[in-house]
């Protein structure tokens, strides 16, 4: 496990998020448990874990090597009152540990969401590592998911990423 946290922790500060592309032209490269590694080419061929839970949230976080930062873009259909390009305070809880951030209002093939970007090595290895990543917004908790299988996952990312050359 440390060889892993080392490998996020050294991946996360060469290649941490900005903003992913409004599209879904993603190319699939691997899966690890409910996660599914994909390819962002409209980002300089960014790789990211993508995958849809039970409430309807779809949820993916990625890397940005145009930009060298990480990324948490949530989306969900009941999320119908997000306004483009406005910046919400979040929240992110994972296990009891808070990161503050804001996240740009989005919409993807229709699907309004939030786009989080983050340069934190501490915020994702606890995504990584930890159990429960929450998200809140000044109205409360919008989306709690299960983080099994995100450790393998990320690590597929980060292969995926060194394979994009």
């Amino acid at each position: 496990m440390k060889s892993v946290c080392a490998s996020l922790l050294a991946s996360v500060a060469l290649l941490c998020a900005a903003s992913p592309a409004v599209t879904q032209t993603l190319m699939t490269y691997d899966s690890v448990g409910v996660w599914d590694i994909l390819v962002d080419p409209t980002i300089g061929n960014g790789c990211l874990i993508n995958a849809v839970f039970e409430d309807g949230s779809d949820v993916r976080i990625g890397f940005a090597p145009d930009t060298g930062n990480g990324y948490l873009l949530a989306m969900n259909e009941a999320w119908g009152d997000i306004e483009e390009g406005t910046m919400y305070p979040i929240s992110m809880d994972v296990d009891g540990s808070v990161y503050n951030g804001e996240g740009k209002g989005i919409y993807i093939d229709g699907m309004p969401g939030v786009d989080i970007e983050f340069d934190s090595a501490d915020f994702l290895l606890d995504v990584a590592t930890k159990q429960t990543l929450t998200l809140s917004s000044e109205a409360g908790e919008v989306m709690s998911i299960d983080l099994t299988d995100t450790m393998a996952a990320l690590d597929a990312a980060i292969a995926c990423q060194e394979a994009q050359g």
